[in-house]
């Protein structure tokens, strides 16, 4: 479980972003602030892993709050005003979140969380170590599907493909529609292990099985690559596994 805060001086954008919160599996609400310095007060004393922060508040801005903090959780933003986006990013914040905020989209933002808090940091003065056959990343990302929150881990994801304005992610046991587009997919997925071929079509690379010039074979399937992506894709293959 992610333990995280809500801080925002409107009330009813304090309620809604508590009930994102209750509504989401993963994530535990630790504790919902009004009042900025009170929420500085909690934050001090607790350990949380993220909050979800409004920039503009009377007194003491989001901001401020953030650059108070001894130890800075993951943060996402919530404002009604984007103009305070570049200034956001030199807090390395998970995302930024404009007001009025949909479920969706909160969701996102929490799977990206999510996905920061369950990868382990890699020292990137160290040698790119080679991952052995045996190896799998531990994450996963949660997606609304009808109305439950469905739990699916990357390693199980064999590619994901676009139908209308759902969005197809298939294992080997099943298909999970979900009402999303392809950007955000593309968010919420590593790209490390996750690469566009197609305007319909994203494949796990540890599944791609062979590449030919107009398609790949993943996981047993034929998929074409887009002569839009050809070139992006043929990068990807030729920095990870060596391929011209």
């Amino acid at each position: 479980m992610i333990r995280c805060a809500v801080i925002d001086d409107e009330p009813f954008a304090l309620d809604l972003i508590k009930d994102y919160v209750e509504r989401t599996p993963f994530l535990s609400l630790c504790g919902a602030f009004s009042n900025p310095f009170k929420a500085l007060e909690f934050l001090n004393t607790q350990q949380l892993d993220l909050i979800f922060l409004d920039i503009n508040m009377p007194e003491l801005s989001g901001i401020q709050l953030l650059a108070s903090l001894v130890k800075q959780p993951l943060v996402v933003f919530t404002t009604a005003y984007p103009e305070f986006a570049a200034e956001s990013y030199d807090y390395d914040a998970v995302d930024y979140l404009l007001k009025p905020i949909k479920y969706e989209k909160f969701l996102r933002s929490a799977n990206k969380a999510s996905m920061r808090i369950n990868q382990p940091i890699t020292d990137v003065r160290a040698p790119i170590a080679s991952s052995s056959e045996g190896e799998k990343r531990e994450g996963f990302v949660f997606v609304k599907s009808g109305n439950n929150m469905i739990k699916i881990r990357l390693d199980e994801i064999l590619l994901v493909e676009a139908a209308g304005n759902y969005i197809s992610f298939c294992t080997r046991e099943k298909k999970i529609m979900a009402l999303m587009s392809m950007k955000e997919v593309l968010e919420l997925l590593p790209e490390e292990d996750f690469v566009r071929v197609h305007k319909s079509f994203i494949v796990a690379q540890q599944h791609i099985q062979s590449i030919g010039r107009h398609e790949i074979i993943a996981a047993g399937i034929s998929i074409p690559i887009g002569i839009t992506y050809r070139e992006h894709f043929a990068r990807v293959m030729q920095s990870k596994f060596g391929l011209i």
